[in-house]
């Protein structure tokens, strides 16, 4: 079935048609093998799409590795728009951080609640858009709001010389 679509779906609207699937066989293996079991299976089989699935976008993008990184990071925050409130603390050559102060996402997941699925889903993604940087990106976190942080904190190091990164934050 072919759904015309006028407009690019934003991460938020996808994620919601995801969710529609997920989260019922998710509840029913939960029933069937237990809720250890079936949370294991889902969060391994979704951990490794994701990084298939950001390894052949890398792949497809031409550039240094800090060059793929910061053009999937333009791509996905422009795509991201008004679903999360951010705090730029830094971007420059050497370092991209900031905060994530309000997060949609987080918001839906808690409604469903399912925040665990959620943070596989969208959190654990950030890991495998860093990894498109390779060793001349250095990505750290240490909390989020899906998992209950006041905030989520993106701190990005850039390798010296690592090459010129687009800019992706909001000024």
């Amino acid at each position: 079935m072919d759904i015309p679509v006028d407009r690019p779906l934003s991460i938020l609207e996808e994620v919601k048609i995801q969710a529609r699937v997920l989260v019922p066989l998710l509840r029913a293996l939960r029933t069937e093998l237990g809720e250890p079991r079936a949370n294991q299976l889902v969060t391994t089989a979704l951990r490794e799409w994701s990084r298939r699935v950001f390894q052949e976008i890398g792949a497809k993008t031409p550039g240094s590795p800090v060059k793929k990184w910061s053009t999937l990071m333009a791509s996905i925050t422009s795509r991201v728009g008004t679903d999360v409130e951010m705090e730029v603390l830094r971007n420059d050559a050497e370092a991209v951080e900031f905060n994530i102060t309000g997060c949609r996402y987080a918001e839906f997941f808690r409604q469903l609640g399912e925040p665990e699925l959620g943070a596989v889903l969208l959190c654990e993604s950030d890991l495998h858009v860093a990894e498109l940087g390779g060793s001349e990106v250095e990505f750290t976190r240490t909390q989020t709001i899906m998992k209950g942080g006041q905030y989520c904190n993106f701190r990005y190091k850039l390798k010296q010389g690592a090459g010129e990164v687009t800019n992706f934050l909001p000024k």
